[in-house]
């Protein structure tokens, strides 16, 4: 019985977007999430930061949902900002209801529980994005706080899709919510290919911080507790 997580799966068994396209890293991707994933039980439980499917609709993202339906453990999804099929909570859960979808569960301003930890987490916010969006920033980070509150006063663990810092860059209003919330760990996604050097590993005040990109990981899940 563990939590795992991982970001950036990319699937598109669904929509026509390999990501094998991207080089080596990228090949026989989706064989190789299914065989890391095998191993996960249905004491099990797997947050995913984001970038799951490439479907630009629920029907189109189906057979990914589908395919990681297939393997027993819980899992938790993150909005990446790649998940075009993102819906509210309400439509999504309508939408597994219908497909017999078990597994998959909307992780959206609010928080799970995994033994004594709450699982917080949402988008997040990144600079390259726009720079200058100020109300895109701040519904990221009353989401965030929002995940954050819901936790009560279990200790936390939050996972972002995009970076809250790398190298050569932070997002503050970020950065100071988890401070404030005395996060334990933070791990994101996003970062692919070259941009995976800028990753920032290990502690930064009370949170460690640490990149779950599936291509980093080699899509093997991160083990976070037991």
């Amino acid at each position: 019985m563990a939590l795992y997580a991982i970001g950036d799966l990319h699937l598109s068994l669904g929509a026509d977007k390999s990501m094998e396209v991207f080089g080596p890293a990228w090949e026989n991707y989706t064989d190789r999430i299914g065989e890391s994933l095998s191993a996960l039980t249905a004491e099990d439980a797997l947050v995913l930061a984001g970038d799951t499917s490439w479907g630009m609709t629920l029907a189109e993202a189906e057979a990914d949902f589908q395919f990681l339906d297939r393997f027993p453990c819980k899992k938790y999804l993150v909005k990446g900002n790649h998940d075009y099929w993102w819906t509210t909570a309400a439509k999504l859960r309508r939408f597994f209801d219908e497909k017999g979808i078990r597994t998959l569960e909307m992780l959206h301003n609010g928080c799970a529980f995994y033994g004594d930890w709450a699982v917080c987490g949402t988008r997040g916010w990144f600079l390259e994005e726009d720079a200058h969006n100020v109300k895109v920033l701040n519904r990221e980070v009353g989401r965030l706080e929002a995940s954050l509150k819901a936790a009560g006063e279990r200790p936390m663990l939050c996972f972002l899709h995009y970076p809250p810092l790398y190298q050569g860059y932070e997002c503050p209003e970020i950065l100071g919510t988890l401070e404030k919330y005395r996060v334990s760990l933070c791990c994101y996604g996003h970062l692919h290919g070259h941009a995976i050097r800028r990753r920032w590993e290990g502690k930064r005040g009370e949170t460690d911080f640490s990149l779950i990109s599936a291509d980093y990981l080699g899509f093997v899940p991160k083990k976070i507790c037991d």
